[in-house]
């Protein structure tokens, strides 16, 4: 059950709606959340040809999708929620696979985070349609900047394959 904490700096957002958008927020925090642990783990046991670049654009994509859990967990405080970062939250809610712990190679690390991107950002999607039928403009507005990194950055990754 979600609770409302302090609502005094939105006006105009039924409960109902917090509420959901609440959970919805977290739901994506603890996904991204865990996306960018994935993304850290391959950062510092990737190996072999092109190494320095992977491992360079893995870093800034960590930072990216920190800047992008920052602003979930910020809408979730500013609507009156709590946000739910912890590693035990985040264990328990994300709903990605465990990354293997048990690779080096670069293509092998791209293949599994390119899936794993393509899931967050199917999530993330489905979360744009589901805070603008609650009517939250502004969260679905944020979950579409989101959106637009997270393919962005899934393209940048993927395209390192070697082929």
């Amino acid at each position: 059950m979600t609770i409302l904490n302090d609502t005094r700096f939105i006006d105009g957002l039924e409960d109902n709606t917090r509420k959901s958008m609440i959970e919805l927020l977290n739901k994506n925090l603890a996904d991204t959340t865990a996306l960018t642990l994935a993304v850290k783990q391959a950062h510092w046991t990737l190996k072999g040809a092109g190494f320095i670049g992977v491992h360079e654009l893995l870093d800034d994509v960590a930072d990216r999708l920190r800047e992008s859990s920052d602003e979930m967990a910020e809408r979730i405080m500013i609507i009156g929620g709590q946000a739910m970062g912890t590693i035990e939250a985040v264990n328990s809610s994300n709903s990605m696979e465990k990354y293997p712990t048990d690779i080096n190679n670069v293509d092998d690390h791209i293949n599994h985070l390119v899936t794993r991107f393509a899931a967050v950002g199917k999530n993330i999607r489905k979360a744009i349609a589901e805070a603008g039928d609650a009517g939250d403009e502004n969260t679905a507005d944020l979950f579409t900047g989101i959106s637009r990194q997270i393919d962005k950055d899934s393209w940048f990754i993927g395209a390192n394959i070697q082929k």
